[in-house]
């Protein structure tokens, strides 16, 4: 980018802007993820998450999934660290799956964006569509992770430290 600047090369340039421009809106907005996110660690218990969101809640867990995936604003930058925080509080990984899954489909502002361009007919077939397939490919794929027993990487040893101190 600096080479870019000294020499006059547009394209080079446009990618700095843009680098910038990024990087601006994440140190706008990351701040108060993990504060929110923070938050969620400490207020909401581990068993609430386990009850609504763990092993054997339910077809009502992606209910709630889809819920929470709609009310995210902002792209991967929120939802990743949305998601590891329901999974370190014991969410079922397939239910973390089909909020990531739903989190990019469903939101609430590129719902409405969608819909004032393409029509909210379309909106709604598409939801239609979309929603049961992600379930159900989120259910296969934990489902075939849990018979395989997989776990992601040191998630369970973060669970039993922040255990540790709450107690």
């Amino acid at each position: 980018m600096l080479g870019s600047l000294h020499t006059g090369f547009a394209p080079g340039e446009a990618i700095g802007r843009n680098f910038l421009s990024f990087l601006g809106q994440m140190l706008r907005v990351l701040p108060c993820v993990f504060i929110l996110v923070g938050l969620f660690d400490v207020w909401i218990k581990t068993e609430t998450v386990e009850k609504h969101l763990g092993h054997g809640s339910g077809l009502l867990s992606y209910v709630w999934a889809v819920l929470l995936a709609g009310t995210t604003v902002g792209g991967l930058q929120v939802v990743l660290p949305v998601a590891h925080a329901l999974y370190v509080k014991r969410a079922n990984l397939s239910v973390v799956l089909a909020f990531l899954s739903a989190a990019g489909i469903c939101r609430v502002p590129m719902t409405l964006f969608e819909a004032s361009f393409l029509g909210w007919r379309f909106t709604c077939i598409r939801f239609a569509v979309s929603l049961p397939l992600v379930v159900l490919f989120s259910a296969v794929i934990g489902w075939w992770f849990d018979q395989r027993r997989y776990r992601l990487p040191d998630v369970d040893e973060t669970t039993d430290k922040a255990e540790a101190q709450h107690r």
